[in-house]
Formats: C-alpha cells, structure tokens, sequence
C-alpha cells in the first residue's frame, strides 16, 4: 500500500491530511444541520468516510517504510504507521457502511439529517480516537464515540431500541470509567518518576523509571477498560443489544470500525506495559479476555433466534481473535492481527448492510422466518451468503489465512494449548454460524407474500446499490494477496514492538 504512492509527504502536507481526517467529517455533519438538503443528507456521510480513507491511504504511504511521524497541534495530534492503518481501516468500512447503506427513504423522513449528522460525528471522533497521541485525549475521543453512538442505537425507537440504547450507555460509561482511573494511575505513576505526561510517544521513548505497582495497576485498569468498547468478554454484555437495535449501516460501523478503534487503544496500553514494565500483565488480560470472548461467541452463536444478534456475537468472536493474537505477538502474530482487523471489518460491514436488507424485504430478521433468500431475493441472498462464507473464514476468505497465520505463531510461540481452545471454539461457531446461514439462503423457496405497506421498503432493499458491498467482499478476499501491504504491515508491526 506504501509503494503505491511513492511519492514523499511533506510535513505541511501531511498536518493538512490530519486536520482533514478530522475536521471533514464535523463539517459534513455541520452541513447537513445547516443546509437540510435531502441530497446533502443522502450523501453527507458517504463524503465524510471517503475523505476519511482518502487522507488515511495518503498519509499511511507518507509515515510507513521509514517516513517520519506526521505531528500537530503541539505534539498532541500524532499519526505514525499504526494510527495511519487504523485511519484506512475506519475510512474503508465506513465507506462500506454508508455507501451501502443509502437510503432516499431515511433522507426524506424528518429525522434523517439527525442520523446523518450523527453518523458523521460518529467518524470524526473515531478519527480523533485515532490519530491522538495524548491518552487522555484517546479517552475523550472514545467517550464521544458513547455519546454519538447511544443515540444511533436507539434511533429506530420502540421500547427494545431505547432499553438497548441506555444498557449500551451504562455499560460502555463503566468501561470508560474504569480506563479513565486507569490512565489517572498512569499519570500519578509518570508524575512520581518526575515526568508526568500520557503522551504514548515521550513514554515509549522517555521510559520513566515508574513506580512498577501503580504503574501496573494503570495500564491493566486502562486496558480493561477500552476492551469494554472493543467487545472483549467478559465486558461485552452491551454489544449484540446495541447491534441488534440499531440501523443496520451503524451496526456495521460499530462492529467493524468503533472496535477496531477501541481495540487500538488497547494495543498502545500493551505496548507502554512492555516498555516501562515487563509485559506480562496486559498480554495475560488479553490472552484470557481473548480466549472468553470466543468461548461465549461460541456458546451463544448457536442458539441465537436474531440474525443481527448472531452477527453481534460473531464480532465478539473476531475480536476474541485478535486479542488472542497481540496476547502472542511476534512479527507473524501482529501482522495478521491488523489484516484480520481490516477484512473482519469491511466482511461485517458488508453483511451487516445486508441483514438490514433481509429485514426490508421478509419483514423480520428470526433466523427461523427466513428461507431461500438465494431463489426468492437473489440481490439480497446471494451477498448476504457471500458475506456470512467470508466472515466464518472459507476460502478464498482473507480471515481463514489470518486465523492460519496466528495458529501457527501460536504454535511457534509455546502457545499449542491455546490454540488447540481456540480451534475447537471457531469449529463450534462455524457449525452454529454456519447452519443458521444456510438455511437462511439455501432453504426452500416459501409462498409469495406481502401486505401492501411493506412493498416501499422492499423495493428500495432490492434496487439498493452493490457495488460498496461487492468492493468491500472482493477486497476481503484478495486483500492478503497485495504484495505492497507487506512493507506497510512491517512498519505498523514495528510501533508494536515486534521485529521488523
């Protein structure tokens, strides 16, 4: 990805791309407040996530293979290789998500620019989560993903979606709750060494001599609590209520970006617990968070009714994925961590939109009220199965080369009776996972049917645009394959701690 702009980012062009990254997206939202416009309202978001993956793509091509970090905003703005790939993983599905998700219906309702503008608010705070080198700035930014995020969750109204929407609020608050103690203990432990800061670049570089007890108690505290906005059990209680009530583009945000974001912020704390302490604590939290996550994915795949609530616990599988592997480390390990982030996301972005279509077209999403999509609603089956076979990693899946790759790493690493667990969950997921989805798809064609009021919002599902869908499941498939991501993979890795 490097290679192909080859061209060298200058420092003025690249704090351009920063203010870009993050101002866009508010001044989207901004017009679409101001303006009402039912074009600007359809559009807003797509603009926002585009500027988005533009601005990330150049300025990850600008830091990797050696380009210096871009640095703004006095040193509290910072985009080295790790945040420049988190940006191209928040653009690119986002871009999936809100593309694929149009809809000129929601853009003529009253409360569509409402959405809209939330959706882009949604991406900037994402996009501040990311690019901030200040923790305590991370911190704010993830909060704001809370804030922007409960109200989406709760969009759609009724009784599920607002009890939804404030067990979402309760529990992510107590998440970000026990981080923000996390990263005061931090502070206190810098302040005591003589140099208070939570710039994650001065404490990589600096090292401080900190007091190791309180300094061990704020990274762990930290780390547990953005795995709560990342999925991770056993804090993951608000995620398939939250995924299943929301509009289906915003679960695919939440599922495949709001994690991988939160989840970033996890992988900076690992990386301050290896160079001021010895690195044990926070790869034990993650190794066991990690191997939880995918033993109640497992259990509760299986028995889900929900389709939504059953692709909600499937992220929480991934996610247990990558946790397990930058509990492993290593160059393989981390490598396959940040691909599996990208294709997991853009595979359950894409079928999250999809879900959303089933629900337009068969008035329901119980898994056991749907039959034969692939023969009724070729245009909503046929993606929707191609999602489902990429997410449960069949090839040409990217996710069945990455879980391959940290099987292997964990082998090489001592790591045989974990990954012997975690082959027996993915198994079990596979099977529950597996089974709903072809009886979904595959099943017999049922009787045509269908009251009047719901021929609108069939129509608009069935004329919905493909290509988002089919550019994000191409990408998922063939994006292992890119020979210039290995260059760029190398650099991310190397922020991380693992050999170049």
């Amino acid at each position: 990805m490097a290679a192909v702009l080859a061209s060298p980012l200058t420092a003025p062009l690249g704090v351009a791309l920063v203010w870009v990254a993050l101002l866009g997206p508010a001044l989207c939202a901004l017009a679409v407040l101001l303006l009402r416009r039912r074009a600007v309202v359809l559009v807003a978001d797509v603009v926002a996530s585009s500027v988005v993956l533009l601005c990330g793509v150049a300025l990850l091509a600008g830091v990797a293979d050696g380009g210096a970090a871009v640095v703004t905003a006095g040193g509290l703005l910072r985009v080295d290789p790790l945040a420049g790939y988190l940006l191209v993983v928040v653009g690119a599905v986002a871009l999936t998500a809100t593309w694929g998700g149009l809809s000129p219906a929601r853009a003529r309702s009253r409360r569509g620019g409402r959405y809209t503008a939330l959706v882009c608010l949604f991406l900037a705070a994402m996009v501040l989560a990311v690019v901030a080198d200040d923790l305590g700035v991370t911190w704010v930014a993830v909060e704001g993903t809370t804030i922007t995020t409960a109200f989406l969750v709760g969009f759609a109204g009724g009784r599920r979606a607002v009890e939804a929407a404030w067990k979402y609020v309760v529990l992510a608050s107590v998440g970000v709750g026990i981080a923000f103690l996390g990263l005061v203990l931090l502070y206190a432990a810098t302040r005591a060494a003589g140099d208070p800061t939570l710039s994650w670049v001065r404490l990589v570089t600096d090292r401080p001599a900190v007091d190791p007890t309180v300094a061990r108690m704020g990274l762990l505290l930290a780390a547990l609590g953005f795995a709560t906005k990342a999925g991770l059990a056993p804090m993951h209680a608000w995620l398939p209520d939250a995924h299943s009530q929301a509009p289906a583009p915003v679960s695919g945000l939440m599922s495949g970006v709001l994690l991988a974001v939160a989840f970033g912020a996890v992988l900076r704390i690992q990386r301050l617990d290896a160079v001021l302490l010895d690195g044990t604590a926070v790869r034990t939290l993650l190794l066991v968070g990690g191997l939880l996550s995918l033993l109640v994915a497992a259990v509760l795949v299986v028995t889900q009714r929900d389709v939504k609530r059953m692709l909600a616990y499937s992220s929480i599988e991934h996610m247990g994925l990558v946790a397990v592997a930058a509990a492993v480390g290593g160059r393989l390990a981390l490598a396959a961590m940040l691909v599996h982030l990208l294709v997991h996301g853009l595979a359950k972005a894409s079928t999250f939109v999809m879900a959303g279509r089933v629900l337009a077209v068969e008035r329901t999403t119980t898994i056991a009220d749907v039959h034969g999509l692939v023969r009724s609603a070729p245009r909503v089956g046929i993606p929707f199965l191609a999602g489902a076979v990429t997410l449960l990693g069949l090839p040409p899946s990217g996710l069945f080369l990455t879980e391959a790759a940290l099987v292997v790493a964990g082998l090489r690493a001592g790591y045989g009776w974990a990954m012997a667990i975690v082959l027996v969950l993915l198994l079990v997921v596979f099977v529950g996972m597996g089974r709903a989805v072809m009886a979904m798809t595959l099943g017999a064609r049922p009787e045509p049917a269908g009251p009047p009021e719901a021929v609108a919002a069939a129509t608009e599902a069935l004329t919905a645009p493909l290509v988002p869908v089919v550019l994000a499941l191409t990408a998922a498939c063939l994006l292992v394959m890119a020979t210039p991501l290995a260059g760029t993979l190398d650099s991310v890795v190397a922020v991380l701690g693992g050999a170049p």
